[in-house]
């Protein structure tokens, strides 16, 4: 066995979900190595807990999502809700030949599958032990413009590094967040203002995704004002959009736009009316993560980077809003992307991707390598 999911497996199920003797923990796997699943069952066996594996395949997914909803829909999702809440863990790893897999469902039938299993996912994020992470292709290297072996050099470099580096960082960042009332990002295309006072600050060091190297909030639902200009690519449901741009008054998206693609952006944030509003704002500061590869698991850690959500917001930092979808949409603030700055009652605390003083600058780059 190759000896890094030997190491990936020890780091899922002890620093990530921290399995404990007796618990019962479901493997949610997609695409990946029968020798990975057997290094994380071996782990969880070892820690005295009992590992369950459902195994999924996504051009499956979509013959199923092309065929039926309806009655299918709602016994899947009472199955999927009544095992996981079975389960004290839950550790995901999802690989794909083909991102784009799922780009023909109707975004319909897509909106109904979010909603009928809103409820087990709900319980899942909630009441269990949880992380996600993606696993190595060849198309997630083209996507990254590497070769396939670079690629998986840099996947298991960045996803078993060592994450206990950031937590002094991250303290400093949280608490300075949980005292802060407004907030200013300016950069290319954004001007942006809202208030976060009263928020909690979320650390994200490794226990929830891998890759990880976040800190999210959300913003009050109604103080979002301006507009901000995204400048990775995203992918929602298989589909790509571009240079989305989203403008706000009183907390609403009153006017979206992306490239030959603007049609189908406000469809989807017209899903419910949560969608056209923002449940999460978050910072990224992963130091071996610099550029955008179209999976957002990897693009919103990205160093110098934040991540402006629509839809719902997570319990941990929650502003109130509900909505079947959560899509984060990235903004890259290196001087290679434009530059930019976030302003916290308005005293610069980042700058051009790099934070200023009072511990947050344990953050960058240089202290987590």
């Amino acid at each position: 066995m190759d000896t890094r999911y030997i190491k990936l497996a020890k780091t899922l199920c002890g620093h990530s979900a921290k399995v404990k003797k007796g618990e019962h923990v479901l493997l949610d796997l997609w695409e990946t190595p029968a020798a990975m699943a057997e290094a994380l069952i071996d782990e969880i066996s070892e820690r005295g807990a009992f590992a369950h594996v459902e195994i999924g395949n996504p051009r499956i997914a979509r013959k199923l999502a092309l065929s039926s909803g309806g009655d299918r829909l709602a016994v899947a999702a009472d199955c999927s809700l009544y095992k996981m809440k079975k389960m004290d863990a839950y550790i995901a790893v999802r690989g794909s030949k083909n991102i784009f897999e799922l780009s023909d469902v109707p975004q319909d039938r897509m909106a109904e599958i979010s909603a009928a299993m809103k409820e087990s996912v709900d319980w899942r994020v909630n009441k269990t032990k949880w992380v996600v992470l993606r696993w190595p292709s060849e198309s997630m290297a083209q996507m990254a413009r590497m070769s396939t072996e670079a690629f998986e050099n840099f996947y298991f470099d960045v996803c078993t590094m060592d994450y206990e580096k950031m937590e002094d960082g991250m303290k400093a960042m949280k608490s300075l967040m949980e005292s802060t009332d407004r907030v200013q990002i300016r950069g290319e295309g954004t001007d942006l203002k809202f208030s976060i006072k009263g928020m909690p600050a979320i650390p994200c060091g490794g226990q929830y995704n891998i890759p990880d190297g976040e800190i999210f909030t959300a913003p009050v639902r109604d103080s979002v004002e301006g507009v901000v200009s995204y400048n990775a690519p995203t992918i929602y449901n298989g589909i790509s959009f571009d240079k989305i741009t989203l403008e706000f008054e009183g907390g609403k998206i009153v006017r979206a736009e992306a490239p030959g693609n603007g049609e189908m952006l406000r469809k989807i944030l017209s899903s419910d009316e949560g969608a056209s509003y923002i449940g999460e704002f978050a910072m990224g500061f992963n130091p071996y993560v610099t550029r955008p590869m179209r999976d957002i698991l990897f693009d919103e850690k990205i160093a110098g980077s934040f991540h402006f959500t629509p839809g719902q917001a997570y319990t941990e930092a929650d502003n109130g809003n509900r909505s079947r979808i959560h899509w984060d949409m990235v903004c890259i603030q290196t001087p290679e992307y434009g530059g930019g700055e976030i302003l916290f009652d308005g005293r610069l605390v980042r700058k051009d991707g790099m934070f200023v003083g009072d511990g947050i600058e344990k953050l960058n780059p240089e202290w987590l390598k």
